[in-house]
């Protein structure tokens, strides 16, 4: 959600720190803020509510004003409000009240409460709302003039998560950092002339235009980064020193490549993402999962199936536990991990988890892989970030390789995902002896086509779902029905709208529509029913006319082989054809384009919904 921006070097830092800031807008945020020490030591603190637009506006006033912002060491941060509205005085950097430290912070402090009036009661005066300044006003009142060591006592102090970087009053070269549960990363700007500077950051992205080995602090740990090099230490002082992760690629900057926005260049990826992230999977012989292989090993040892994720994730799961049923009849769910982590759910070894995140990093997400590895069951991570702690902890990981994902709202990371998802069920199948080899064969050549059908189905799609999209702009509610995979998809479909128009939307498994749901639908109600199951269609056609007697405005995405003189919708969308079980696929890119012409022709912001982040850390 937020994002760290740090820099120790021999440039100005306010450029990098920028910069650095830019590359995290993807993740979501609503004010942002500079700290830096000027050429004479001082510390200069600008913050601006809103985009960074507005920051950079805010700093030119101050420079014209007299601020020298001209210095070489300094931290940057945009913040997703939790704790406070997204006004100036609760963005980041904080100050203590003496000025002693200035912090940055991701993540929630739980007992930010207790700690205010503690502090309070000290005679401690607070400018803000926010967890974070707690952190600040704590550092100042248990300083010891060493920030290293004042870290190691206050820190303690601190429940929560949290991924800090600090500046010290009287140590104008030096950017301190610590670690718990939130993401920190670290890099060296080398030169032929050796280390030219240091770089701290919450998210990758703002390294590796830098450096392609990038340094993961683990929980518990401190650092203290400077133009000639950085060092790292544990809570008990001793140093430690930590292997780079080596990337494989640089990642430069978000290029919108002449599109309007970038959720619509992402749409337009998927075909590519999909034959990415399925070629190392679909090798001559057959399937196989690399990585992945490991959390298979002994097949018939796996007696249950969990996949668990957030938000569109967890419909990419969904999708996964019914393919999983029903090639291998393992018995399989999934579950929403803050869910999943606030009851005792029992596991053992025969439990397969499989841990779907796009960024590697959601919190809830994570916690539910941890509490999967203490209750000893096998883990297997679904990820599109290498290096990120889902990556890391998971012990293996079958990558999705979508590439970079600036849109808050995803598209193409939910597609690969699923294309992992298809690979994984249909390998088990066959390691379990489940399937037969003329399914195999077929499925498997099914899955090889997929992004060609991908491609088809977005040319093919445009001009009628830009059709239902000025029709249903100004609804202010929809409802989505599907039954079996077509309700995992029209589940995705409701969030993908709901995401990016801020139009009301539902999905609902169709046979639920008369429980209750059918009295909200009023003559010109948008219902949009995806009907893409042979085997259901016909009870899925029987709801769609339940609908229609209402007066509802019915709208269908549905598949060749499904007979259309029976469908009770005028405005109809017919997917190309593709094995039944992969429907879920090509169903999802008309709803993205379908959510995307509403939200354009409502003028919103498609790239940064409102209130939304792209990497949800904290819970």
């Amino acid at each position: 959600m937020c994002g760290i921006i740090g820099y120790a070097g021999r440039d100005e830092a306010a450029p990098v720190l920028l910069d650095g800031l830019e590359r995290l807008e993807y993740r979501g945020y609503d004010s942002a803020g500079l700290a830096l020490f000027d050429r004479g030591g001082a510390l200069a603190l600008v913050r601006a509510s809103g985009k960074l637009a507005a920051l950079r506006g805010r700093l030119l006033e101050e420079m014209e004003q007299g601020l020298d912002a001209h210095g070489t060491v300094g931290l940057g941060h945009t913040r997703w409000a939790t704790h406070g509205a997204p006004t100036e005085p609760n963005a980041h950097p904080h100050r203590s009240m003496r000025g002693t430290y200035t912090v940055v912070h991701n993540g929630i402090i739980e007992n930010y409460a207790v700690l205010r009036r503690e502090l309070e009661g000290k005679g401690v005066v607070f400018a803000s709302e926010t967890d974070t300044e707690v952190i600040a006003q704590l550092l100042e009142q248990t300083d010891t003039g060493s920030p290293l060591e004042t870290l190691r006592k206050a820190l303690p102090r601190l429940e929560g998560s949290y991924a800090l970087g600090v500046l010290y009053h009287t140590d104008p070269e030096t950017v301190y950092c610590a670690r718990r549960q939130s993401p920190l990363l670290a890099a060296k700007i080398e030169t032929d002339e050796g280390t030219a500077g240091t770089l701290l950051a919450s998210d990758a992205a703002a390294l590796l235009p830098y450096s392609r080995e990038v340094y993961r602090l683990e929980d518990g740990e401190l650092g203290a980064l400077r133009a000639d090099g950085m060092r790292f230490y544990g809570m008990d002082g001793t140093e430690h020193f930590l292997q780079p992760m080596v990337f494989s690629r640089h990642v430069t900057a978000a290029d919108k490549g002449g599109y309007v926005h970038f959720m619509r260049k992402e749409i337009d990826e998927q075909p590519e993402a999909l034959r990415r992230t399925l070629a190392p999977l679909l090798q001559k012989d057959g399937l196989f999962l690399g990585q992945g292989e490991a959390a298979l090993r002994d097949p018939d040892g796996i007696r249950r199936v969990l996949f668990l994720g957030c938000g569109s994730a967890y419909h990419a799961g969904l999708v996964g536990a019914a393919l999983m049923e029903k090639l291998t009849g393992i018995p399989s769910a999934a579950e929403l991990a803050s869910e999943f982590r606030g009851r005792k759910p029992r596991l053992d070894r025969h439990c397969l988890a499989v841990v779907i995140s796009q960024s590697g990093e959601t919190a809830d997400t994570l916690a539910a892989l941890r509490i999967a590895k203490e209750q000893g069951a096998r883990v297997l991570g679904v990820v599109n970030v290498e290096g990120s702690s889902i990556a890391q902890e998971s012990g293996c990981v079958i990558p999705t390789q979508a590439g970079l994902e600036v849109a808050v709202a995803t598209t193409k990371a939910y597609s690969t995902q699923l294309s992992v998802l298809y690979a994984l069920a249909t390998r088990l199948a066959e390691l379990r002896g489940d399937a037969g080899p003329g399914f195999l064969r077929e499925f498997t050549q099914a899955l090889r086509r997929l992004p060609g059908q991908a491609a088809a189905a977005l040319h093919t799609s445009e001009g009628t779902v830009r059709d239902w999209a000025a029709e249903c702009q100004q609804a202010q509610h929809t409802y989505f029905l599907g039954r079996q995979l077509d309700y995992c998809a029209a589940a995705e479909a409701a969030l993908k709208l709901k995401e990016i128009s801020y139009i009301h939307a539902e999905a609902y498994p169709a046979g639920e529509l008369k429980h209750g749901t059918i009295s909200l639908i009023e003559p010109g109600t948008p219902v949009l029913a995806v009907c893409c199951q042979p085997e259901v269609a016909a009870k899925t056609r029987s709801n769609m006319e339940e609908a229609h007697a209402r007066g509802a405005a019915l709208y269908c995405i549905t598949a060749e082989g499904i007979p259309h003189a029976a469908l009770a919708a005028e405005r109809r969308l017919v997917l190309p054809g593709t094995h039944a079980l992969l429907t879920a696929s090509l169903a999802a890119l008309p709803a993205q384009l379908f959510a995307y012409h509403c939200a354009a022709l409502k003028k919103c912001d498609i790239d940064q919904p409102r209130s939304l982040a792209k990497s949800v850390t904290v819970e």
